[in-house]
């Protein structure tokens, strides 16, 4: 398994969504890490930790208040992940096949779900980062989020809500550089992982191309670790290669 080394120092993690699949599995992963002293794990309902470098705490990233104290007292984060998102939920958010579906209060939920909520986390989280040294801000994007990559149409809310993301990712990479040069702040595309978000969408997946929550967050890590201050900003896919917004 591959280690987060390229730090340089103990590694103070947090990781926003820890309920979800790709959020539990990243959590578990990290406090598998010698090179990682402390997880502060978050979600709207404070999630169950069996590590004892795992700090549970209750987050809702849509409530600026709440943010603001689940990291009261924190002094220092080296690695944050925003593993947050939504695509759709029972009796509510669906993705959208045609201009007909569009729906004020839906598109707002996307956009405050997948791209306002993870931009006051990083309102919140960069100051904390260390102005020396690598330091990471990770938010889970998408590819259906480029806007060059668009063929297909439809699936307004989630992809014009993660081009959105896209876009505050690049913002904040540009004023993070100029306080923190060595720090890094990146977009993730998981690709499809076989969790609640994607399953009722995953006919069309090709062989070997399903990930297990456990498999991506891997992946994930393995981008993270790799990465440095020339990849700022990008849309990073789960194999390393950037996308193009």
């Amino acid at each position: 398994m591959a280690a987060l080394t390229s730090f340089g120092r103990p590694v103070r993690a947090l990781v926003v969504g820890a309920n979800g699949a790709i959020g539990g599995a990243l959590v578990d992963l990290l406090a598998d890490y010698d090179e990682v002293e402390h997880v502060i794990a978050c979600a709207r309902t404070a999630p169950a930790c069996a590590s004892p470098k795992v700090a549970a705490q209750a987050m809702d990233i849509l409530d600026e208040d709440s943010i603001a104290a689940a990291l009261s007292g924190v002094a220092r984060i080296d690695l944050a992940i925003v593993a947050t998102g939504r695509l759709h939920q029972a009796g509510g958010l669906q993705p959208e096949k045609s201009w007909r579906a569009l729906d004020k209060a839906r598109l707002l939920e996307s956009f405050a779900v997948n791209a306002i909520g993870p931009a006051l986390v990083a309102k919140h989280v960069l100051p904390l980062m260390p102005r020396e040294g690598k330091a990471v801000f990770a938010a889970l994007s998408a590819r259906v989020g480029s806007i060059s990559d668009n063929h297909l149409g439809g699936w307004y809310g989630y992809r014009a809500s993660k081009a959105a993301l896209n876009q505050l990712i690049r913002t904040l990479s540009l004023e993070l550089a100029r306080q923190r040069p060595q720090a890094v702040c990146i977009g993730l595309h998981p690709g499809t992982v076989d969790s609640g978000l994607s399953r009722p969408f995953q006919s069309g997946v090709s062989e070997g191309k399903l990930f297990t929550p456990k498999t991506s967050a891997q992946h994930l890590l393995d981008v993270i670790d790799a990465v440095d201050a020339t990849r700022s900003g990008d849309l990073n896919a789960w194999d390393g290669r950037t996308i193009t917004p």
